[in-house]
């Protein structure tokens, strides 16, 4: 057979290709791993992220139901304290209602009995009133039938007395008139007789008076024109300088008059200035005078307010360190006893849980004294107190309920505090007791080494010798000694 040819060996290039095409091969082999991986885990962290979800909704739910069911118990608790509290304030108040309802009934009768007497007192009075009016109105009945006899009496002489002086005056009216009538006929006609006479003779007097003067005042009228002429003829050049004289004349008066008025009003001003200066100027001087005093205590007040303000700032300031001291203090006194009082609170809401039904239903009790006692007690304190400490005692009434359940609970506690102290001491005893019939009834180390009454060797205890001085007797014997068994040891042994 003829040999096979042996494949020649690849060349760089080819080498080179493979290398190339295994290196993309495995690129896309690790880039769809990484897709594939990546893929994968956003697959689950979705599933994580869905399940984390449905796990937190699920412990909320149960963490929801769990606090319900505490938040439950809670008001629960809070529901029967508050149910607790509730009955204490309504049995407080059905015993305040009850007190307040006898007290009502009390007054009522109180204003019963008040009532009945003021009606009984009114009825009196009454009776009384009723009585003296009648003595009254029969004393002014009498007096009114004497006045009104009295009356009629002077009223019937009046009205016949006015009848006659009226028929009187009447008559004396008719004779006047009368008289005056014929009276002034006769003034009349001589009225009239005088007139026509006097009235004739005016007329005459008149009409010759007329004609004398007529010609009087015709002479006199001639003759005053005639002297008109002639002074007029003769003063007529003096008159034309007379004029021209006269308004000279007036117009220098009128000049000098306001020349003199000028100076006149000078002069009055000159002296009325001088007058002011005058006054202005010891005005201005006391004003000065004045002035420089004021000055001077104002400077004196001065220095004063300056040395009051530094008085009244170191003071200031020294008060206000008092005030920042004693407010610190003040404001830790407050926050001890705001802490105190909160303190206070939460010890009664938790000794509230402890309280007795009776403690709820009457929480202050009533006092054991009688009314005897409270009263002298009342009058002692009333003897020693003094004003300050009435008003201080008068602030804390309030506090008078705290202070009995605070008294009534300190009591409490003193009593248990001694009966704690009785009971420890019987404990005692009894542990004394129980240890020495314990150490009468073994045997070991201990009890050995202890004096031990029951413990006899060879007709011989461990206890002390006894004191000769103690125990000796008089005449010098010696005390008997007495060996006591006790009667569970030997019942022990009989048995």
């Amino acid at each position: 057979m003829p040999k096979k040819k042996k494949k020649a060996p690849p060349s760089d290039e080819e080498q080179l290709l493979l290398f190339q095409q295994k290196l993309l091969a495995e690129e896309e082999t690790s880039k769809k791993k990484e897709r594939l991986l990546s893929q994968f885990l956003k697959d689950k962290l979705a599933k994580e992220e869905h399940n984390s979800a449905l796990n937190l909704n699920k412990i909320n739910i149960q963490w929801r139901t769990v606090l319900r069911e505490v938040k439950t118990k809670e008001l629960h608790k809070d529901i029967e304290i508050l149910s607790q509290t509730f009955e204490r304030v309504v049995d407080c108040k059905d015993n305040v209602i009850k007190s307040l309802a006898k007290d009502l009934s009390e007054a009522e009768e109180q204003y019963a009995h008040a009532l009945r007497s003021h009606l009984h007192n009114v009825d009196q009075l009454l009776g009384l009133q009723r009585r003296r009016l009648s003595l009254l109105e029969e004393s002014y009945n009498m007096e009114l039938e004497a006045l009104t006899k009295e009356f009629e009496t002077e009223r019937k002489i009046i009205i016949d007395q006015h009848e006659k002086e009226i028929h009187y005056l009447q008559d004396v009216f008719m004779a006047m008139e009368q008289k005056y009538i014929d009276t002034e006929y006769e003034s009349k006609l001589e009225f009239q007789s005088m007139w026509d006479d006097l009235k004739n003779k005016n007329l005459e007097e008149k009409h010759f008076l007329r004609l004398q003067l007529e010609s009087i005042v015709e002479d006199l009228w001639r003759r005053f024109q005639e002297a008109l002429k002639n002074y007029t003829d003769a003063t007529e050049d003096r008159k034309i300088a007379f004029e021209t004289l006269k308004v000279k004349d007036e117009k220098s008066s009128k000049e000098i008059e306001a020349q003199m008025k000028k100076i006149q009003k000078l002069q009055d001003a000159i002296g009325v200035l001088k007058g002011k200066i005058m006054l202005h100027s010891r005005e201005s001087e006391e004003q000065n005078q004045y002035i420089r005093n004021d000055k001077e205590l104002v400077l004196v007040q001065l220095r004063k307010l300056k040395a009051q303000r530094t008085q009244a700032r170191e003071v200031s300031q020294e008060n206000l360190v008092k005030l920042t001291v004693e407010s610190n203090a003040t404001l830790k006194a407050l926050r001890k006893i705001v802490d105190k009082g909160e303190k206070i609170l939460k010890l009664a809401e938790i000794c509230r849980k402890y309280e007795t039904e009776e403690e709820k239903v009457l929480p202050f009790y009533s006092s054991v004294l009688t009314s005897k006692e409270q009263a002298e007690i009342v009058e002692s304190n009333s003897g020693e107190l003094t004003e300050e400490l009435a008003k201080v005692m008068m602030d804390y009434t309030g506090m008078e309920n705290f202070w009995k359940r605070y008294n009534k609970v300190k009591l409490e506690q003193l009593s248990l505090q001694h009966r704690r102290a009785q009971l420890l001491e019987i404990n005692g005893k009894l542990r004394e007791m129980l240890k020495q019939y314990l150490d009468g009834i073994s045997v070991s180390d201990e009890v050995l080494s202890q004096p031990n009454p029951l413990f006899i060797v060879s007709s011989k205890n461990n206890l002390p010798p006894p004191l000769s001085t103690a125990t000796a007797q008089p005449g010098g014997k010696h005390p008997t000694v007495h060996n006591i068994i006790e009667a569970a040891h030997v019942i022990s042994h009989i048995l």
